[in-house]
């Protein structure tokens, strides 16, 4: 969708955030037992340490790798733009989950000598979260902002 470097920068920033800010929020809700007012506030404490990580590995690694990998099952000019555009968010999801995941569990997590069980079962846990949050909500929600802020640059394209 973004059409330019600088296009895809702030593309890239507007969704790690509402991203890594739905899922810590989802996470500390699970490490306090429910959901609460004061999770929204506690979140931001860790979206400072987890957004300019996930910013890094999308826009220089993941980006890129997610587009190889979806391209392998969708075809551009033959298939529905929007199969493409869910092919490319479930293979970011599919590459993200478990890398965060990874991040969380050493930044966050007191996992010992049980760090890959721990690292398991973030990713287990956090996967349905991640997929369903990126493809109902954060993707699409993320998309109409995007276009809205670029409306007059994506019509000339």
């Amino acid at each position: 969708m973004p059409k330019t470097r600088f296009q895809n920068v702030i593309f890239t920033i507007l969704m790690a955030f509402v991203m890594v800010y739905g899922m810590i929020c989802y996470n500390i809700a699970l490490n306090r037992g429910g959901m609460s007012n004061q999770v929204f506030l506690l979140a931001f404490h860790e979206l400072v340490i987890m957004l300019p990580i996930a910013f890094i590995l999308e826009f220089f690694i993941v980006d890129k790798l997610a587009h190889i990998l979806a391209l392998r099952l969708v075809t551009p000019g033959v298939d529905k733009p929007v199969f493409i555009v869910l092919a490319i968010s479930a293979m970011i999801v599919c590459i993200m989950c478990p890398v965060m995941s990874l991040a969380a569990t050493l930044l966050f997590k007191d996992a010992g000598s049980e760090f890959p069980a721990v690292w398991l079962q973030t990713t287990a846990l956090n996967f349905p979260m991640a997929f369903f949050w990126q493809m109902c909500y954060a993707g699409p929600f993320v998309r109409l902002i995007f276009r809205t802020l670029f409306k007059k640059q994506l019509a000339e394209h």
